[in-house]
């Protein structure tokens, strides 16, 4: 059980550092207006959408778009407090 749970740590981190490396992507992208049918940003619209559309729906309405913020700060969060948690417990099983 040990090992599963030091697995599954090590996959929520990865998950959660790759989600906030292309959160960071859509984030800079949009500074320079890119083509929406150019196949990368459709794929960076389509892995983060999913994670900012409802923290866009939760912030009151402004002319600057703070779903990255939020979502980083829920990211680092969950690397902080879930990630290590569940490393503690592989180690406390061990």
């Amino acid at each position: 059980m040990s090992n599963f749970l030091s697995a599954l740590a090590y996959l929520v981190n990865v998950a959660l550092t790759v989600m906030y490396w292309l959160i960071l992507i859509r984030a800079l992208m949009s500074w320079v207006s890119p083509d929406p049918f150019n196949p990368i940003v459709q794929f960076l619209h389509r892995m983060t959408e999913p994670l900012l559309e409802p923290i866009r729906r939760l912030l009151p309405s402004m002319s600057i778009d703070l779903s990255p913020v939020v979502a980083f700060f829920g990211i680092i969060f969950l690397k902080q407090f879930l990630v290590r948690t569940l490393y503690d417990l592989a180690a406390r099983l061990q």
